[in-house]
């Protein structure tokens, strides 16, 4: 098998909401949309993100009726303490404050209207010995 490409799809209670938060505070597009469904592109980065209504027919019948929850979506940015600033200032909701990781992860985290949590994440030399060597920034 030969991946072509990959896309996030997160069922929600309000597309427009999800779909306008990427725009406004992550520089997303909106490539494709109509009621009850959002496909977001972009340009630095070739990893859309779709968004569906909760209950659309095309949905699978078992997970038609749920709501995305239980994951993260991160986001690797060079400067972390300026995007919290940014988004701070957007009144965003951050969620999880800026933390350090010992393995080498600088990140906060801010949640969309819809309950989505995207992760910001600066990578930066493990502080902690049993990590060195495996910096997971050059993944």
């Amino acid at each position: 098998m030969k991946i072509k490409a990959i896309a996030l799809s997160f069922t929600v209670k309000e597309v427009s909401l999800s779909s306008h938060f990427l725009q406004e505070h992550f520089g997303f597009l909106e490539r494709w949309s109509t009621v009850g469904f959002a496909y977001l592109f972009n340009e630095s980065i070739d990893f859309p993100i779709i968004f569906m209504q909760k209950g659309t027919e095309v949905l699978p019948q078992a997970i038609r009726h749920q709501e995305a929850s239980g994951m993260i979506t991160a986001f690797t940015v060079d400067d972390i303490e300026a995007e919290l600033e940014r988004l701070s200032n957007e009144d965003v909701n951050i969620s999880a404050p800026l933390q350090d990781d010992p393995w080498g992860e600088r990140l906060f985290q801010v949640t969309d209207p819809n309950g989505i949590v995207y992760q910001l994440v600066q990578w930066v030399e493990p502080s902690d010995e049993q990590y060195e060597g495996n910096n997971p920034g050059q993944w």
